[in-house]
Formats: structure tokens, sequence, C-alpha cells
């Protein structure tokens, strides 16, 4: 699978965050999130390994008992079922790959 770069194909999850489904494949999908500052993604947990980059921004993320301020350039990951949390710093633009493929991700088309 391959794509191209564009602006079309984002949908707002929630206020302040616009989602975007890249490419994905079997086992991974990859995922780009626009985030306006401000923002909060509560607790949560889920069971899908959850690995990131931060393209631009800041944003603080919390994973289990741990926070971390993440700049432009920093990555992460969340192990499957931990609970984890984020606060948009400032304006931010970060990838994603979920593993398994999150099937409420893959685009509607």
């Amino acid at each position: 699978m391959f794509a191209t770069h564009g602006d079309d194909g984002y949908s707002e999850t929630r206020p302040g965050v616009a989602q975007k489904t890249l490419v994905f494949g079997d086992r991974t999908i990859l995922t780009e999130f626009i985030l306006t500052g401000g923002g909060v993604f509560p607790p949560h947990a889920h069971p899908y390994e959850q690995t990131g980059y931060l393209v631009k921004g800041h944003i603080r993320l919390t994973i289990a008992d741990r926070e971390f301020d993440a700049y432009e350039g920093d990555s992460w990951n969340i192990p499957m079922s931990v609970e984890h949390g984020a606060e948009i710093i400032e304006d931010s633009v970060a990838i994603e790959v979920f593993s398994p493929v999150r099937k409420d991700y893959l685009p509607k088309e």
C-alpha cells in the first residue's frame, strides 16, 4: 500500500483532534494526529501497542506512573492495555503506529 501526502481525509475525533489514517497492513496501522494546544486525552487503556513520534509541537504524556514532556523529534511506546493520557501543551503533529490494526481507525471508504 502506498499513500501520497494531501490535506484531505482528516476527521475530527474529539474537539481539537484531527486524525487521518495514512496506511495500514495486516498487523499495523499508521495514523497522523493534528492536535490543538490546550486539549487533553484523559487516562485510558486499549488492547493496542502504540508507538509515536512527535513531528512538531509539545505534548505531555503520562504512561502508567511516568510523565514525559515530548518535543519535536521525540518518540514513545505504550504497551498494550497500559493506562495512558496526554496534555497538548501547544499545537502539535504526531504520527503513531498501532498494532494490531485498530479497525475503528480504518478509512470508511
